[in-house]
């Protein structure tokens, strides 16, 4: 019903039979053409908001809970007041922010590429740049904690294949 009802009326899609089949396989070059055109222009766009940083300040109770929500029409905006052109569209939210905090979203800049930007939800811009300093410090805590595991697992790996060197040697 779909197909016979909206997607074949709009010309979205084709009925597969052999001449559209063979005016499909014609037009695939350009098809492709664009989408790689689209996804380059996707890449270019994708460096000056990977990683963005945007501040939303909001209302909120004393428990953290937003009197509202931050939608992806918020982000979008706080996006542009940054410089970065950003679709409505693009912004992936699973659902709507209601809590003050850092929150990483999704944007979907081309079906192929896809980049993160953090939003500071906060109550004043004093809270936010606590909250992003207390963001920075436990990246680097964390990232300082899986260098010690990783050097201790290193240390660990080289003590055990000296233990079998010396055994072989004996």
């Amino acid at each position: 019903g779909f197909a016979r009802n909206y997607l074949l009326p709009n010309r979205t899609a084709l009925r597969a039979n052999a001449a559209n089949k063979k005016l499909f396989e014609a037009n695939r070059a350009k098809i492709e053409a664009d989408n790689a055109a689209k996804r380059t222009d996707a890449e270019k766009a994708s460096k000056d908001v990977d990683g963005k940083s945007v501040q939303l300040i909001r209302q909120a109770s004393n428990t953290g809970q937003l009197y509202g929500s931050v939608s992806a029409r918020d982000i979008v905006d706080a996006l542009e007041a940054d410089g970065v052109k950003v679709a409505k569209s693009q912004v992936v939210l699973g659902r709507p922010i209601k809590a003050i905090g850092m929150h990483e979203v999704k944007v979907a800049l081309h079906p192929e590429v896809s980049v993160t930007v953090k939003v500071n939800v906060a109550r004043s811009p004093e809270e936010a740049e606590l909250q992003a300093r207390e963001e920075a410090e436990h990246r680097a805590r964390v990232e300082a904690e899986m260098q010690a595991r990783e050097d201790a697992e290193r240390q660990a790996r080289e003590e055990a294949e000296q233990k079998v060197r010396e055994t072989e040697e004996r």
